[in-house]
């Protein structure tokens, strides 16, 4: 990059890869939704202003585009220490039956708004640890389900996967039931990384699952990898990707390790000095994009990659790809319902997210009424902003629209100034466009245009680093 001139005719020197992760290396969100949640209304939302919009973009949607579902299973029989989602640690299994049952009932309450049967065009199945219940639960789950919906011939139905506890008997009573793609929560092969994380699991172990799919006929495998952990190095990342390379994945989900101790307490088993620094954790993100793309990955977006036969892969080039709370996605539905402890649904217009505690959530849909943690109503500027930063992060880019060039006050047009002349991005008279060196600071462009972060405390922190 060579130095340019402002727009008040100063000098403008390139800064180094470490001067740009020393900039931006600050707290920043992740964007599968805005106003992302530590920003939502405060006040907790009453059940009928939500079924209300949940009606309404309900009936603008569903013969056109079918909606989501995200179904969240908490139980894991471990905790492992990195992990940021909601779980709950058990070796009880009979806490499955009662579980789906709960699930079913808050299913009921969202199918008594309806009209008309839902056609459910894409479904997930997240955790904590999905294959934690038996196949059979899970099988009896989802036929009680289906049984109240029709399934849209484009479907996507996908779910994640423990490599040490997904059998063969998982996957065949999945995919039987229109399962086609599943998803391995890899993190990192190194012995150490592993025990550090408690999260062992040997490379044999990934191997079968991953075969197993194939044989099956699974048709994308994801794996699921971290950069950032506890005693990570480039030798032992190079080693854990060469040892992926060997299993080729359909995709790879190649995330930035989110330490945020005061909201993940089994964060503190281990010490931040044990954790790469900023220059080595960004060192770890080069060596991963660059030997992803020696194996024919392509750069998705935030974090995703996925060889060319691949959907996402297809819907980033064709401008089709979507972020919604279950990450990247190829189905544009306006309508998301999250059922289960903590699940967030996203009905277009509203945001509402269920109780994190499996108990508190179960007694509020026993009694007949949604488990209400928190929730938020967009306003017509949320809308704007959310459409703007679902342009960058799927398709990095952006058109300028009145609406928007209205909301760019003074700070942030010196922002986008000052990214253009640091090469992350391309300013024109009619939008801008991501390079591919700033594709890595994605959050922070992102992060431009949301008024919401502006407002926030900076002694408060919500979001984990950038990079």
């Amino acid at each position: 990059m060579t130095a340019g001139i402002n727009n008040a005719g100063e000098l403008i020197m390139p800064l180094s890869a470490a001067d740009l992760i020393e900039k931006y290396n600050v707290p920043a969100p992740r964007y599968t939704s805005y106003p992302t949640v530590p920003f939502w209304n405060p006040e907790v939302p009453v059940a009928e202003k939500w079924f209300e919009v949940v009606r309404r973009t309900f009936a603008e949607s569903n013969q056109q585009k079918g909606i989501s579902l995200y179904l969240h299973l908490p139980f894991c029989e471990a905790l492992c220490t990195y992990c940021g989602c909601n779980t709950r640690i058990t070796k009880n299994h009979g806490v499955e039956d009662g579980y789906i049952k709960i699930i079913l009932a808050e299913w009921q309450l969202y199918l008594n708004q309806f009209s008309e049967k839902p056609i459910i065009r894409e479904l997930h199945l997240g955790g904590g640890t999905p294959t934690f219940f038996s196949p059979a639960n899970l099988k009896l789950l989802l036929e009680k389900l289906f049984a109240t919906a029709d399934i849209h011939p484009e479907r996507e139905f996908s779910f994640e996967g423990h490599p040490n506890n997904t059998t063969t008997e998982h996957l065949q009573v999945l995919y039987d039931l229109g399962f086609r793609r599943v998803s391995y929560g890899i993190q990192d092969f190194d012995p150490l990384v592993q025990l550090t994380i408690n999260r062992i699991q040997p490379y044999e172990n990934v191997k079968f699952v991953t075969e197993e799919a194939r044989r099956i006929g699974y048709e994308s495998v994801n794996f699921d990898l971290i950069y950032g952990l506890p005693h990570q190095t480039l030798e032992s990342v190079a080693k854990t990707i060469d040892q992926v390379a060997t299993l080729r994945p359909d995709r790879i989900a190649f995330y930035s390790y989110a330490h945020v101790p005061w909201v993940k307490p089994g964060q503190r088993s281990y010490s931040e000095k044990d954790l790469p620094d900023s220059v080595l954790k960004r060192a770890l993100y080069d060596l991963g994009l660059e030997k992803l793309s020696a194996m024919g990955y392509a750069d998705v977006g935030m974090d995703h990659f996925a060889l060319p036969h691949d959907p996402l892969f297809q819907a980033q080039q064709n401008g089709t790809l979507h972020r919604n709370f279950m990450g990247y996605t190829t189905c544009q539905t306006e309508l998301l319902i999250g059922l289960g402890t903590s699940s967030i649904s996203d009905a277009k217009y509203a945001y509402l997210q269920n109780l994190k505690k499996v108990e508190t959530y179960k007694a509020s849909i026993a009694q007949g009424e949604l488990a209400i943690f928190k929730g938020h109503f967009l306003t017509p500027e949320d809308l704007i902003i959310k459409e703007a930063i679902l342009s960058i992060a799927c398709r990095n880019k952006l058109t300028w629209t009145e609406e928007i060039t209205t909301l760019l006050d003074s700070e942030a047009t010196t922002k986008l100034e000052q990214m253009a002349n640091e090469g992350l991005i391309i300013l024109s008279k009619s939008g801008l466009q991501v390079t591919d060196l700033g594709k890595a600071f994605i959050r922070n462009i992102c992060m431009v245009f949301d008024l919401k972060v502006k407002q926030a405390s900076p002694e408060k922190p919500s979001f984990s680093k950038a990079i």
